[in-house]
């Protein structure tokens, strides 16, 4: 028998009913997931992407000083 589940919180959930009694035994094999990492960012970048440009009133040394900007550490 073959049981799908889920990990939450650090706990297996399976996908059973009704649930198995307490005390049986059983193993589990990690499946790889169902996307790839590729594709699973997808939606994300595009997310992201309209953020793109909206904060133009940046120092223009930004980038290469965000520690400085963000956490106040002195320029490098």
């Amino acid at each position: 028998m073959t049981i799908a589940g889920t990990v939450k919180d650090g706990v297996v959930i399976l996908d059973c009913t009704p649930p198995l009694a307490d005390g049986t035994r059983v193993e589990v094999t990690v499946a790889p997931a169902a996307t790839t990492p590729g594709e699973a960012q997808v939606p994300t970048l595009r997310f992201l992407l309209k953020y793109a440009g909206a904060a133009n009133d940046l120092p223009a040394d930004m980038a290469e000083q965000h520690d400085h900007y963000i956490h106040g550490t002195p320029k490098r």
